[in-house]
């Protein structure tokens, strides 16, 4: 009995001092900056980093001599089917938290421990923007073609596709709103890598001021202040 009551005192010591030290590294690693890359190439791509509080996305022109988005995520994949957009956002993430978790008040516990432990499967939201307006929650950035190609294969690199190569349609009613999907996406979301990591990567894939690593958007933002 002693042995066992020891036993799980251990695991519970062991699991708060990874919670312990999951919090630090979350404060301490994302002040580390890591550098725009340095480039004399001209930077005439606008896009842009947006969060809502919690999640951030990253924004690009819907049509440019690179890439047209809708036709790879059509228009009539939202609801409002509303063609006069002129910016898409990415975000990657857990698929269950996405669909099954509107609010914060529906959210479970069983969603919360499957996305923590590599235990579910991801989602990309794809929301659709007239226009952008920069803010505390909104910062701009300059691409140069380049950088923007580098993006573009980033972004379509997390996509899962079928076999002719095309983004799969989540269907869904558990949109945000008019202008919003959900795709199907690679990997799985978890407490090393959420969807602030991955938006971070983007940025760094992208040649563009980022964080060390983050699991936070605040560990992104403040590095665009």
């Amino acid at each position: 009995m002693k042995k066992t009551l020891f036993l799980i005192l251990k695991i519970i010591g062991f699991l708060i001092g990874v919670v312990f030290l999951y919090i630090i590294l979350s404060l301490l690693l994302p002040m580390i900056p890591v550098k725009a890359e340095e480039t004399s190439d001209p930077k005439i791509v606008e896009a842009y980093i947006l969060t809502n509080g919690v999640h951030t996305d990253l924004v690009v022109p819907v049509k440019s001599k690179y890439i047209d988005w809708s036709q790879k995520l059509p228009f009539e994949n939202t609801k409002g089917k509303d063609s006069d957009q002129n910016f898409i956002a990415f975000g990657w993430g857990d698929k269950g938290f996405y669909l099954d978790t509107p609010t914060w008040a529906d959210l479970k516990f069983s969603t919360a421990f499957k996305a923590a432990f590599w235990l579910s499967e991801s989602a990309m939201h794809c929301t659709y923007y007239k226009k952008m307006t920069v803010a505390d929650d909104c910062k701009k950035i300059m691409l140069t073609e380049k950088q923007y190609q580098d993006l573009i294969k980033f972004i379509d690199d997390k996509f899962d596709k079928d076999p002719e190569g095309k983004y799969i349609l989540i269907k869904t009613d558990a949109v945000y709103g008019n202008n919003d999907a959900f795709y199907d996406a690679k990997g799985s979301y978890n407490f090393a890598y959420t969807c602030n990591t991955w938006a971070n990567d983007g940025l760094k894939a992208a040649g563009q001021k980022a964080a060390f690593w983050t699991p936070t958007d605040f560990g992104i933002f403040r590095h665009y202040k």
